[in-house]
């Protein structure tokens, strides 16, 4: 990879990973519910879980999604059921209170890990990424150049949004408004589905 090229693609990761999505929307609530240390897990299974991603797009697993389109599509209803799921448990969140004294846990490293591979947008990332910015020269290097810089760029970023989360705890100790808060970031996590799902055919 050239160094403009590579700066390009720097800048595409960043811009990607700190705009709004599924990933940020549920680590800005998991701050809010559980604070920042407690969603460090969650944090590092998104950018390894993506790094993953990544890297088995680029060696090949696209390639299968264009022999057989029906199982991309299959996997983004199966991504959106499962967001709307999410967005469910976002919005029914008990207050820090009642947690500590329930079954209330933020995301583990396995299950955030686990998510990027139902993530609509973390597929378009993966796919954008690879397709725009790796050379064929030298392919497999560059897709795992790729993938190490995504997790890099995409680690800080999404650590933001659980660090706003932690800050926005502090004026939200009042439980409607927690809980308005949870309705909001359930509402939020759902309308970011919809750019992605329309720009695939879905709607």
């Amino acid at each position: 990879m050239t160094t403009d090229l590579l700066l390009a693609f720097v800048l595409f990761a960043l811009v990607s990973s700190l705009t709004p999505g599924p990933n940020n929307m549920m680590l800005l609530a998991s701050g809010v519910n559980f604070g920042i240390r407690r969603s460090i897990p969650h944090m590092l299974g998104i950018s390894l879980g993506f790094m993953l991603l990544v890297v088995c797009v680029g060696l090949g697993l696209g390639q299968l999604f264009d022999q057989a389109p029906i199982l991309h599509t299959l996997l983004r209803y199966a991504g959106a059921a499962y967001l709307l799921y999410l967005a469910w448990k976002i919005a029914n969140a008990a207050t820090p209170d009642v947690q500590s004294e329930s079954s209330a846990r933020p995301f583990s490293f396995l299950q955030a890990a686990a998510f990027q591979w139902v993530n609509p947008k973390a597929w378009i990332m993966a796919i954008g990424g690879i397709t725009t910015y790796a050379p064929h020269e030298n392919f497999t290097t560059n897709v795992l150049i790729i993938a190490a810089l995504f997790a890099l760029v995409n680690l800080p970023s999404v650590g933001l949004w659980a660090a706003a989360g932690t800050l926005l705890r502090r004026w939200l100790t009042n439980a409607k408004a927690l809980r308005m808060f949870n309705i909001g970031m359930a509402l939020l996590l759902v309308a970011s589905l919809y750019p992605i799902l329309t720009d695939s055919g879905l709607f």
